[in-house]
C-alpha cells in the first residue's frame, strides 16, 4: 500500500477549509481569506505534480459546496475461480467494472448497474468485501474519495461492454491483466480472492 505524501494531506485540508469556508461564510473579509488559502492549496498541488495552476484549480473544483469524499463503488464477480475485469478503453488497462455512485442510489443498487452497464452481466450484490481509501494508492489525486468494492453473484447476461469498455474477460489470480491502478490495485484484487477463499472473512476497511 502506498501511503499519500504530505504535500497532498496539507493540499487537500487546506482547501477542504477554504472551500467550506467559501461555501458558508457571509463576511466579505472572511472571503478573501478563504480565496487565498484556496489558492496556495493550488500552489501546492501545481507544485508537486506539474499541472498548470489553471488543471490544478479546476481538479478541486470538480465538486462544488462542502468538501466531503467522493464514493466508487466496484463489484467483484466470479465465475469458476476466475474474476471479472474490464479493460478500460481510456488508458488500455483493466479493472473490475465500477465507478462513481450515483445520487439517489443505495451503494449496492450502484455496484450492480455499473456491473450491468460495463460488462453486459447482471449481478446481485452478496456482501461487502472492503472499503478503501482510494488515494492510498498511485496514481494519486486531488479529489479524496473511497472506495466501496462488493462480492456479486453473476445471474444472467452475456459479455456486452457500453462505448468506454474496450473488452470483458474472466482473470485467474495467477493471470491478472496490467490494472488500472486508479481504478483497481492488486491489493483490491487479492483482497477479493481472500473471500472468495474464504466467504467468511472479515470486511476490509481503510
Amino acid at each position: 500500500m502506498n501511503v499519500q505524501p504530505n504535500w497532498l494531506n496539507w493540499a487537500r485540508t487546506i482547501q477542504a477549509i477554504a472551500q467550506n469556508g467559501l461555501t458558508f461564510s457571509e463576511n466579505h473579509f472572511d472571503h478573501e481569506r478563504y480565496q487565498k488559502l484556496n489558492q496556495l492549496s493550488v500552489e501546492i498541488l501545481a507544485t508537486h505534480t506539474g499541472l498548470p495552476p489553471a488543471e490544478a484549480e479546476t481538479r478541486f473544483k470538480l465538486q462544488p459546496g462542502y468538501a466531503t469524499p467522493k464514493v466508487d463503488v466496484r463489484g467483484a464477480c466470479f465465475r469458476d475461480g476466475k474474476i471479472l475485469l474490464v479493460k478500460e478503453k481510456s488508458d488500455g488497462r483493466w479493472c473490475l467494472p465500477g465507478g462513481w455512485a450515483d445520487v439517489g442510489d443505495v451503494p449496492s443498487e450502484s455496484a450492480a448497474r455499473e456491473v450491468s452497464e460495463e460488462s453486459g452481466f447482471e449481478c446481485k450484490p452478496r456482501k461487502i468485501i472492503g472499503v478503501f481509501d482510494a488515494n492510498h494508492h498511485k496514481p494519486l489525486f486531488a479529489m479524496h474519495a473511497y472506495k466501496l468494492i462488493f462480492w456479486c453473484d453473476i445471474t444472467g447476461g452475456d459479455v456486452n461492454p457500453d462505448h468506454e469498455i474496450a473488452d470483458v474477460n474472466f482473470f485467474s489470480r495467477e493471470s491478472v491483466p496490467e490494472l488500472s491502478n486508479a481504478r483497481t490495485s492488486l491489493d483490491q484484487i487479492q483482497e477479493c480472492f481472500a473471500h472468495l477463499d474464504d466467504p467468511n472473512r472479515r470486511t476490509a476497511f481503510d
